[in-house]
């Protein structure tokens, strides 16, 4: 059993004019918040150059927002979250990090922000056509507390903090794969910003999801009625899409789960659970369907790309003394990266993954995260008694009795 909390509505939202705050420089910043405190921070120098960013039209956003009026901003399809059109809870002292892209003048470009959970190490996206102010989210978080079993809605509702400030549209939701390390809040936003746009937005997943959710409904005793049809988009590899004015691919990445998949936006790829920053390396492969030999080929897929194209990583766990980091060139990767730069071929990089995940210990919320991502983040129906449940599997030293 597990217990649902959300912030409580709010009337309407308030936000001060200084919510967005015009600057002439192009830097990269970002905004860190600490739960009870905020604190506006540079990006920390590591050993990976990085292209300095902005945001479009030069805007930033300030770490004291969220809370008096900003009634300047626009109404209607281009300011889809406004005061008059829904009521959406926001929780301004998520653990948080936002970063612009400095791509406003060039039309085939997005705009990204990046938005760093930090209890899972995960990255998430809202990626905009500057030009339409339609975008899309990749690999939202549902907050879970597994001491509790408390559900709440911190990281979702940063994203809907920064939707609601920029004015999107959000055309749709998607998960690079079924994630075995945190819960998606795919199906709480789309309920959420329903209630502000038409038509809601789709959440999109590769089309090899079926088997994941076959093969974890059985396990876990998911009813087919709770997991059938819940995504509403399914891609084909290499199938195309659009934000806005922009294109997008949806690009199949097999390694770390079978349904794996990577978007690539502009000169930018989405990469989830394939690569991480290059002092990491790459991701496990231990997972039902994962393989090592397959992802050594996305990997090599990924650095196929030209040079300058970005890649974005789903998770970062920085050591000591270096901040969480979103993205790598491709450059970089093939220069650093510990698993997969230039020179190391399949047979070394498959003998490196498999001694590596042989002592990694079981995600600490791979059970909950499985059974509520089939669901595409619906969370379990509710029993006879009102209660909500998940299965965990009990681990015995000896016979059962």
């Amino acid at each position: 059993m597990f217990s649902i909390r959300q912030q409580s509505s709010c009337a309407g939202w308030q936000f001060s004019s200084d919510l967005l705050r015009l600057s002439s420089r192009p830097i990269r910043t970002s905004m860190l918040v600490d739960f009870g405190q905020l604190r506006h921070i540079q990006h920390a120098r590591t050993g990976v150059p990085h292209t300095p960013k902005s945001s479009r039209n030069g805007a930033s956003i300030k770490g004291q927002g969220w809370q008096a009026q900003k009634e300047h901003l626009a109404h209607g399809w281009n300011q889809p979250f406004s005061q008059n059109s829904c009521s959406i809870p926001i929780n301004p002292t998520i653990s948080h990090r936002v970063t612009y892209n400095t791509a406003s003048t060039i039309s085939t470009e997005p705009v990204i922000h990046d938005v760093f959970e930090p209890a899972s190490g995960t990255w998430q996206y809202l990626i905009a056509d500057p030009s339409t102010s339609t975008a899309v989210i990749i690999d939202p978080v549902l907050n879970y507390d597994p001491a509790t079993q408390a559900v709440t809605t911190e990281a979702a509702d940063s994203l809907l903090s920064l939707i609601m400030g920029e004015g999107y549209k959000i055309d749709k939701i998607l998960e690079t794969h079924a994630h075995a390390d945190h819960l998606s809040a795919a199906s709480y936003l789309q309920k959420q910003i329903a209630q502000c746009q038409d038509p809601r937005p789709p959440i999109c997943i590769g089309k090899r999801i079926e088997q994941v959710q076959k093969l974890f409904a059985e396990r876990y005793g998911v009813p087919q009625e709770e997991y059938k049809a819940v995504f509403d988009k399914l891609f084909d590899d290499d199938e195309t899409f659009t934000i806005g004015n922009l294109k997008g691919m949806a690009m199949h990445l097999p390694g770390h789960t079978p349904d794996h998949l990577g978007y690539m936006i502009g000169a930018n790829l989405f990469c989830g659970d394939s690569l991480f920053h290059v002092d990491i390396g790459t991701a496990r492969c231990d997972f039902p369907g994962g393989d090592a030999n397959d992802l050594f080929r996305s990997g090599r897929k990924l650095l196929s790309l030209p040079d300058h194209f970005k890649i974005w990583t789903g998770h970062d766990y920085p050591p000591e003394g270096r901040d969480p980091v979103a993205w790598v060139s491709v450059q970089d990767h093939k220069k650093l990266n510990k698993h997969l730069k230039d020179g190391i071929g399949e047979e070394e990089f498959v003998a490196l993954r498999k001694e590596r995940d042989a002592g990694l210990e079981a995600p600490k919320l791979l059970h909950q995260s499985l059974q509520v991502n089939i669901r595409a983040g619906h969370l379990p129906l509710p029993s006879k008694f009102g209660h909500r449940l998940l299965h965990l599997p009990m681990k015995l030293t000896g016979e059962a009795w």
